[in-house]
């Protein structure tokens, strides 16, 4: 060993106690020669690599320790670092030690002599392999994390207070067209159309300034922008989060363009369904002026026609013309009665346009508009269809009529009750027909009332015109089935109707 290296060993152990501090504190010492190549650990550092006291340690052994895919990389760091000056800082893991495979950390710098060459590598060698635990940890519990919030249907992104986008998920990847790789570190504005994504950083600027929040906690209905320019509507919720002494803000975003398609098809149902309900109203009212009218009208004609046979044997100069007005009186009595008979023969003659149908989709689609804004009411609606008959010939617009109207009429029953639930339910009743029910917890009916239900004109409500279940008895009567209600244990009412099952040569007709 030369003086060189005598100095430089004395220099690193003249303490004894701060050695002996160092080596229970476990942190190795490490040094290497760059002349001679030769490697000198401490007591820590030996145990660190489980070499015993009495090995000679090398540059060799020390590289033959590492796992081979760590090998290559360590010699690149140490010969940088001997060619730059640069501080050596690196972690590998270590192979064949007791305890298995460890993770250890080599810090040092270079020494150089007085003329300016390195001389020796020297440094610390530290165990860091419960670090390394933690990290990975936190890694897996990241990655966990992501691939639960990569399943979440709504998108989800996260801005720091200049708008700049630090996260954005999968789901907001598919829903806008950028990946996460072009849209982190751009501003959150390319998301949004002109005027939003001119004004967002005054938006957040006066957020910050004021602390008066406009959709922070509160979500909103904005227009988003793809990718590609189109736009689209969606709901916005945004919440406020601080961390590392930084402020940020998550977004998830609901792409609502399915959402409104289902309300402008079901506000379509909904008017085809005024509509028909008119048409069937204007029936049934027609129907029965008809008949209450017919007679009467027939009367007026006859006395008229009697009247003119008593005016034969006057001798009034005004006869004649008293004949002619009451010949057109007759024959305006007349044509009144033929008047009503036409209508009524027009709104009965729509043929209905029968067509194999889901009676599912059938019931959830009346119960979308029938139950339609009431969530504040409490109201529970549970489905018990028997998927084994299913399929119905029917026609879909006037059925969903009937359930609507069924739907609406257990809504104002229950109005009061303290239990508010809705069973809608179906089995079936013979080889050709459905039997659907309709429950209710409402108030009931009573018998007088029950035997005149579905009167035309007959009517509970103040303010109901009572051809409701009239028209609804006479559509499930021209699809062949039958219409009937009964008070059910909960005192509610139940009302059933029966439907005609399609036969096998009509499933083809299913969309």
């Amino acid at each position: 060993m030369t003086r060189d290296d005598l100095l430089h060993l004395n220099s690193l152990f003249r303490d004894e106690e701060l050695q002996r501090g160092i080596d229970e504190s476990g942190v190795g010492i490490w040094d290497l020669d760059l002349s001679t190549w030769k490697l000198f650990w401490s007591g820590p550092t030996r145990r660190l690599f489980g070499v015993p006291e009495n090995t000679p340690v090398s540059y060799d052994l020390f590289l033959s320790l590492l796992q081979p895919e760590d090998r290559a990389r360590t010699e690149s760091a140490i010969q940088r670092a001997i060619e730059t000056g640069c501080r050596f800082d690196i972690q590998y893991r270590l192979r064949g030690t007791p305890e298995g495979s460890r993770w250890v950390r080599a810090r040092g710098g270079l020494v150089i002599n007085d003329d300016g060459v390195p001389r020796r590598l020297s440094g610390v060698m530290l165990d860091v392999d419960d670090q390394k635990l933690i990290e990975e940890a936190l890694l897996a519990r990241e990655d966990h994390l992501r691939s639960i919030l990569d399943t979440i249907p709504d998108a989800m992104i996260v801005i720091d207070d200049h708008g700049i986008m630090q996260h954005f998920s999968t789901a907001a990847e598919r829903l806008f067209g950028h990946s996460e790789h072009d849209a982190i570190g751009r501003n959150v504005s390319i998301l949004m159309p002109e005027p939003d994504s001119g004004l967002h950083d005054s938006y957040l600027a006066r957020y910050k300034s004021t602390g008066e929040r406009h959709i922070i906690g509160i979500g909103r209905i904005v227009t988003g922008k793809r990718r590609d320019g189109a736009t689209f509507p969606m709901h916005l919720s945004v919440g406020e989060m601080h961390s590392g002494g930084k402020r940020h803000f998550t977004g998830f975003v609901r792409d609502l363009t399915e959402h409104q398609q289902t309300q402008a098809k079901l506000q379509e149902l909904q008017s085809e369904l005024i509509h028909m309900s008119r048409l069937s109203a204007m029936g049934e009212m027609a129907s029965t002026l008809a008949h209450e009218l017919n007679q009467p009208l027939t009367a007026i004609s006859n006395y008229m026609k009697g009247s003119r046979r008593l005016l034969a044997a006057s001798t009034d100069p005004n006869v004649a013309r008293i004949e002619t007005a009451l010949d057109r009186a007759a024959d305006q009595a007349i044509r009144a009665g033929q008047i009503i008979r036409r209508l009524r023969d027009f709104v009965s003659r729509r043929e209905s346009e029968k067509r194999v149908e889901s009676l599912t989709k059938l019931m959830e689609e009346a119960g979308a508009l029938g139950l339609a804004g009431v969530r504040e009411q409490n109201v529970m609606l549970r489905l018990e269809l028997d998927a084994k008959c299913d399929r119905v010939l029917v026609d879909r617009v006037q059925i969903q009529q009937v359930l609507v109207n069924l739907f609406r009429n257990a809504l104002e029953a229950m109005a009061e009750s303290p239990k508010r639930e809705l069973v809608a339910a179906s089995r079936r009743a013979s080889d050709e027909m459905v039997e659907l029910s309709i429950a209710d917890t409402g108030h009931g009916f009573s018998e007088a009332a029950a035997a005149n239900l579905f009167k035309t004109f007959f009517t509970t409500k103040e303010t109901g015109m009572g051809v409701g279940l009239s028209i609804s008895r006479s559509i499930v009567e021209a699809h062949g089935g039958r219409m009937w209600a009964e008070t059910n244990d909960s005192g509610g009412a139940t009302f059933r109707l029966t439907l005609p099952i399609a036969s096998t040569e009509d499933l083809p007709d299913v969309v």
